[in-house]
């Protein structure tokens, strides 16, 4: 099993940037790939951005491409999303997520079998 904590969200004013984190704990070992996903009020949960977590390998959200970036750590066991140039319709709950399998789109939600309880970001305008 793998534990995930997200941090750093909170309010801020648009065109402005934020950066989660998301702490990985238990058996890390196991992850492959670590995505970000957001749900924003009345709407369903939806892709942000995914890495695969040994080599790299980066995927984004059309939303989001070109502001975002996710990153990790392997040796701190952590993974960040760095948002830029936010924007009143990234406002929602952030949750991190990994997968521990090998194959499947990285950009569903089913894919993932651990969740973090989120972290809310509001971005004002």
């Amino acid at each position: 099993q793998v534990q995930l904590v997200e941090s750093g969200g909170g309010l801020v004013q648009a065109g402005g940037s934020l950066r989660l984190s998301c702490a990985a704990s238990g058996r890390t070992f196991s992850i492959y790939a670590m995505g970000w996903f957001r749900q924003a009020p009345g709407k369903e949960r939806e892709f942000v951005a995914a890495i695969t977590w040994s080599g790299g390998t980066t995927y984004y959200a059309n939303s989001v491409k070109g502001r975002f970036t996710i990153s990790r750590d392997n040796a701190k066991k952590m993974g960040y999303l760095q948002m830029n140039s936010l924007k009143p319709e990234d406002t929602a709950v952030y949750y991190c997520a990994v997968s521990s399998v090998y194959f499947g789109d990285l950009n569903r939600d089913r894919r993932y079998d651990y969740w973090g309880k989120g972290t809310l970001v509001t971005v004002s305008s």
